[in-house]
This record gives C-alpha cells, sequence and structure tokens, in this order.
C-alpha cells in the first residue's frame, strides 16, 4: 500500500510541477527575477550556460531537499516528492534545452503532433523579447490551439 501511495504522490508531484513551472516563469522570470531569465530571450554573452539556469539549480536544491528530509526520516514523503521535482526537470530539460532549443544537437527530427505543438507555442512565447505581454508560460501542457494545423 505504501508504494501505491508513492507512485500516486509521484505522479502528483510530476503535475503539480507543471503548474509551478508555469507560475515561476509568468510571475517569477518574467517578474522580479526577469534579470536571471533575460538572457533566455536576449542572448547577450558568448557562454553555452545562461543566467536563467538558476532555475534549475533552485529546483535542484528542492528535490535534493526533499530527498535529505525522507533519509533522515523527517518527512516520510520526501522521497516520492523529490523523485516528482527531479523527473519534471529531467523532462523539462530534454523539451525545453534538448528539444526546443538544441543545447545539444539531439532529437532535431522529432516530427509529430504533440512536439510540433510545444514547439510552436514555445516559440509563441519567444516572439514577446521583453518582460511583459507574454503569452504560453507552460511546458509540457500548451494550450490546444497550438496543436491545431494552420
Amino acid at each position: 500500500m505504501t508504494t501505491l501511495i508513492w507512485i500516486a504522490i509521484f505522479l502528483a508531484t510530476f503535475c503539480f510541477m507543471e503548474f509551478m513551472a508555469w507560475a515561476t516563469h509568468k510571475y517569477v522570470m518574467h517578474g522580479f527575477l526577469w534579470s536571471l531569465h533575460e538572457d533566455h530571450h536576449h542572448k547577450d554573452h558568448d557562454s553555452w550556460f545562461e543566467r536563467n539556469d538558476a532555475f534549475f539549480i533552485f529546483y535542484a536544491v528542492v528535490s535534493i531537499t526533499c530527498f535529505l528530509l525522507w533519509k533522515y526520516d523527517i518527512f516520510w514523503a520526501g522521497l516520492p516528492i523529490g523523485i516528482g521535482i527531479f523527473a519534471y526537470g529531467l523532462a523539462y530539460f530534454i523539451v525545453h534545452d534538448i528539444f526546443i532549443h538544441q543545447r545539444f544537437k539531439l532529437l532535431r527530427k522529432a516530427d509529430n503532433w504533440y512536439a510540433k505543438g510545444i514547439r510552436r507555442a514555445h516559440k509563441i512565447h519567444h516572439k514577446h523579447l521583453g518582460k511583459g505581454n507574454g503569452e504560453c508560460f507552460g511546458m509540457l501542457w500548451v494550450p490546444m490551439k497550438y496543436f491545431k494545423r494552420n
């Protein structure tokens, strides 16, 4: 029974992370921490790393903290929550950094309905170069209009 509860917590955490990514992107990255996110929209340096990568570090620290809370018997649900945050971060990295932005030259030929939709939604997001008036802040779950064929 504990395993089923942990799987449910893991799945709930993974899904909740999509909401957290959307909210963080819309209200924090395009809000008071725009200074960290701006170089993702306007590359102003030659480094492979972006200041925007700091957000990955933040969520990694949260995930590691959950693992440690579980390991030291402080919070029993820390393990499935930590794994859920890690799994979402890995999915986000694969979709956002590898598939969409091609930081590694992999997954270049993905050409299915879902891949086209999320790529189209992210492209629309990047058309807005400034901090305000953005759209489509989600990553794995985007509005259906981006999946329709033109």
